[in-house]
């Protein structure tokens, strides 16, 4: 895929699948700017790094933005599993903090670069734990099933401005806020077994269907939420 002369704001590209997907766009030709609160020592060359915490305030972000932004990714994320029971007020409302409302604010900010591009394409991320009930999964569950509202409005809403949105659905995937569920090999081999295609999932795996989101061979796609997951939330 061809990235040459598109920016594309990664949000959350110092690690885990974000990193995987900035590699992955620098090696096609992207100009990559990531919103972060850290930088990384795996960067490929030329990554411009904006360092901004998504829940603290972003209301300058938009000046240091290109004038045209060609793609923006929202890779923000958290994984909060508890018992219904211990799951705190805070704890909802943290999750949809970071993984709806921190969406909503670098969207706002991002709109006018979006919009100038004249093609542009917007990448959230869900969950397949709004697909299929998982146990501990209620507050995480509960957040990017608004992510996947705010996929669908904002798809309707930007379509006439030529801005896609869509958003990937991966099921458990080796980053590092997965860590404390694959720190076994008892661990890693029963969650192998959980999904149909034999094994958990990569960050280049999503990585990848993030980038096809992106580019310009997905142009007639939008409104879609895409499910990155071994075949968990389709196949017995």
């Amino acid at each position: 895929m061809n990235f040459n002369g598109k920016n594309i704001l990664v949000v959350g590209g110092s690690s885990g699948i974000g990193l995987a997907l900035v590699k992955q766009l620098v090696k096609d030709g992207a100009n990559i700017i990531n919103l972060s609160r850290t930088s990384s020592a795996e960067w490929p060359q030329g990554v411009q790094h904006i360092e901004m915490d998504v829940l603290g305030d972003l209301s300058n972000l938009a000046s240091q933005l290109p004038e045209q932004l060609h793609g923006l990714v929202y890779a923000a994320g958290s994984i909060n599993l508890k018992p219904f029971t211990r799951l705190t007020a805070d704890d909802f409302l943290n999750d949809y903090r970071i993984n709806v409302l921190g969406a909503v604010s670098v969207i706002q900010q991002a709109h006018k670069a979006l919009r100038a591009s004249g093609a542009a394409s917007v990448v959230l991320y869900s969950t397949v734990a709004t697909k299929v009930g998982l146990s501990f999964h209620t507050s995480v569950a509960a957040a990017k099933s608004a992510v996947n509202g705010l996929t669908l409005a904002l798809a309707a809403e930007f379509s006439t401005q030529n801005i896609r949105v869509n958003a990937v659905a991966p099921s458990l995937t080796d980053t590092p806020l997965a860590g404390s569920l694959l720190s076994t090999d008892d661990k890693r081999e029963a969650s192998n077994k959980r999904h149909p295609l034999g094994r958990y999932g990569q960050p280049d795996d999503i990585a990848s269907a993030t980038k096809f989101l992106l580019s310009d061979e997905s142009s007639w796609m939008t409104g879609q939420i895409v499910s990155v997951d071994g075949g968990m939330s389709t196949i017995k």
